[in-house]
Order: C-alpha cells, then sequence, then structure tokens
C-alpha cells in the first residue's frame, strides 16, 4: 500500500507556490487597468486559478488563499500575516504585483495534511 508520506517530498515549496500566483496574476489581469467594476471578478478569478493549479501539484497540503486588488492613488498599504504551525512543513508565501495602475497582492497559506 502506497502511503501519502512515500509521494510527499520535503516540506512547502514556497517558490514553487510564488510561480502558480505570478502566471495566476498575470492570466488574469495581463494588460488590464484598473476598473473597480472588475475587481470583484478578477479577485474570484485569482483565487480560484491559484487554488486549482496549487491543488495540482499533488501535495498533501490545504490551501487558503487571499487577494487583494487595489487602485494606484498613492495611497498606503501595509500587510501582515502570522501564523502558528509546523513550520518544518507548512508554509506560506506573499506575492506582491504592480501594473501602472494598480498593485495586486496574494497570500498563500498551506498547511500539510499528512
Amino acid at each position: 500500500m502506497l502511503m501519502i508520506w512515500d509521494v510527499f517530498q520535503g516540506s512547502f515549496n514556497s517558490e514553487e507556490a510564488e510561480n502558480v500566483v505570478k502566471e495566476g496574476i498575470e492570466s488574469v489581469l495581463g494588460g488590464d487597468d484598473y476598473s473597480q467594476t472588475h475587481v470583484n471578478k478578477w479577485t474570484a478569478a485569482i483565487v480560484e486559478r491559484c487554488l486549482t493549479q496549487l491543488v495540482k501539484i499533488n501535495k498533501p497540503y490545504k490551501y487558503i488563499v487571499t487577494c487583494s486588488v487595489m487602485q494606484k492613488t498613492g495611497a498606503g498599504l501595509h500587510t501582515a500575516n502570522s501564523c502558528y504551525w509546523d513550520t518544518s512543513m507548512d508554509g506560506s508565501c506573499t506575492v506582491r504585483w504592480e501594473n501602472r495602475t494598480m498593485y495586486c497582492v496574494v497570500s498563500v497559506f498551506a498547511v500539510c495534511i499528512a
């Protein structure tokens, strides 16, 4: 019988997750300019795309993905997160993306279920 630990290789790979997120953001926002009427659609699409691609990696994690899109107006934006978990297996990453009209910040939290 194949156990989950037999196919699991190492801890959370933040670089792999960052690549998934960057691709997700680019595919949804690409060359678009900020539009308040599209923000809800964009954030939902980015989160769904990231989750779908992370699950396809087929590692034993539960994922939590958050996404914020903000128009560039010169206003400040500060974010922070903190987690109490097994740092040897669980992990997180945050990707900040921008173009000339908006910022997008996506965070991924991965909690090992094995």
